[in-house]
């Protein structure tokens, strides 16, 4: 009976305590007087929950505020400095490896090439090294959890990748536990476009959007979805796979990596691009990439982006009918969500200006006008930093859930936690 009557309080206790540090941590609210009027919560309850958050080290008193007629507020503020968190962002052919603060601002950061193909263990051992050389060359506050973005697939409750296209080796691969087993850190693994959306959405050209489609064409294809301000994982992780969509009346083309045919990842994507380039240079219209293979250069999806940018009609033709392809599939998402922003990301979408307008031409030519009234297109402007920073708040607001907090507020900071989710 007694602990019936005592788990209620400890639940409040624990939520309206996580609620005062989000405004803190969100810089919503900077004065006890501020939270209160931002959460709703009562003054001696905010109180108390401020003294708790001083005492552990989580937030720091900072100079008086401006009076209002009676006593000057004290300001608060958000200890971004007190801890740390690795971040890793893997692509079929790169890897982002990243340390950022506790406000998910990236500290430090290295890029370096990479084969998914070689298999999780080695490539993770190798990203693991990265981490190390950065932690290495940039000592501070202790290591507080780490985030993980693949380029597949992720089962979110478990984070193992899950028949990843192009990951050979990697189906059920436990990569969490063997960050954990490293770091001795809780592990967060997403898909690496989710990590990117969310970076978008908490610090990039999609903050104070409610609804937002993100959208990465690289060498692959795929979309993160955001819904009322949080990330829409679906139920186990996989929603919005846009790249393997079928694309109309192109059934019987481009066999997709998947093992299906005519997915718009088949048909738009680098790899398709990369493919058609090499068709492309026979063509006698052709002018730069012509000239690369005369070079013996190989073809890729980056020499079509460079050939387009030296006015190659050849070029500027295969970016183009991706856009188009990738647009058609948008509207169709558009009409079924109605986002107010759609951002493009990835080497291929956030090419050139031509690439940009026609995905735009082919959203507004099929979506309904309603759903277009006030949508904004645009292109990534935190580019390749997206998936760090997205990897950190994917951590962070994780580590900062009630569930999660109340199992390590009274230390100060996380530790060696069992490993949990949301």
């Amino acid at each position: 009976m007694e602990t019936t009557s005592l788990q209620p309080s400890i639940t409040d206790f624990i939520r309206s305590t996580a609620t005062v540090l989000d405004v803190v941590r969100e810089g919503t609210a900077t004065t006890r007087p501020e939270i209160c009027r931002r959460t709703g919560l009562a003054r001696n309850l905010v109180a108390d929950r401020v003294e708790q958050l001083l005492s552990v080290g989580l937030i720091a008193e900072g100079e008086l505020g401006r009076s209002t007629g009676g006593r000057a507020p004290r300001s608060l503020r958000f200890r971004a400095d007190a801890g740390r968190i690795l971040v890793a962002e893997l692509g079929a052919t790169l890897v982002n490896v990243g340390i950022t603060d506790l406000s998910g601002t990236l500290v430090a950061s290295t890029e370096r090439s990479i084969d998914v193909t070689a298999g999780p263990e080695v490539t993770l051992n190798y990203v693991s090294e990265l981490m190390n050389s950065l932690l290495g060359e940039n000592r501070g506050a202790d290591t507080w959890g780490i985030g993980i973005g693949l380029p597949g697939p992720v089962e979110w409750g478990s984070g193992r990748p899950v028949a990843p296209p192009i990951m050979p080796g990697w189906d059920g691969f436990d990569v969490r536990r063997f960050f954990n087993e490293r770091y001795h850190r809780p592990v967060w693994v997403d898909n690496d476009v989710n990590v990117m959306a969310t970076g978008e959405v908490r610090a990039g050209v999609a903050r104070g959007h409610e609804s937002a489609i993100y959208i990465k064409v690289g060498t692959g294809i795929g979309a993160g979805l955001v819904s009322r301000g949080k990330l829409h994982r679906g139920a186990q992780g996989a929603a919005g796979d846009i790249g393997h969509m079928a694309v109309a009346g192109s059934s019987s083309q481009g066999l997709c990596r998947c093992g299906n045919s005519g997915c718009l990842e088949a048909l738009a994507g680098g790899s398709a691009l990369a493919r058609e380039a090499v068709a492309a240079a026979d063509n006698p219209r052709s002018t730069y990439l012509r000239q690369l293979r005369r070079d013996g250069k190989e073809l890729t999806s980056a020499s079509v982006i460079e050939a387009a940018r030296h006015a190659d009609p050849v070029a500027m033709e295969l970016l183009t009918a991706s856009a188009a392809l990738v647009g058609d599939a948008l509207a169709g998402m558009v009409n079924l969500l109605n986002p107010s922003i759609i951002v493009l990301g990835g080497s291929v979408g956030r090419s050139l200006d031509l690439y940009l307008a026609t995905v735009r031409r082919a959203v507004l030519n099929r979506s309904l006008p309603l759903a277009t009234r006030s949508l904004q297109i645009v292109t990534s402007p935190l580019a390749d930093r997206a998936g760090l920073i997205g990897a950190a708040y994917t951590v962070l607001d994780e580590l900062f859930s009630p569930a999660i907090l109340a199992s390590w507020i009274d230390m100060g900071q996380p530790g060696e936690l069992p490993q949990m989710t949301a």
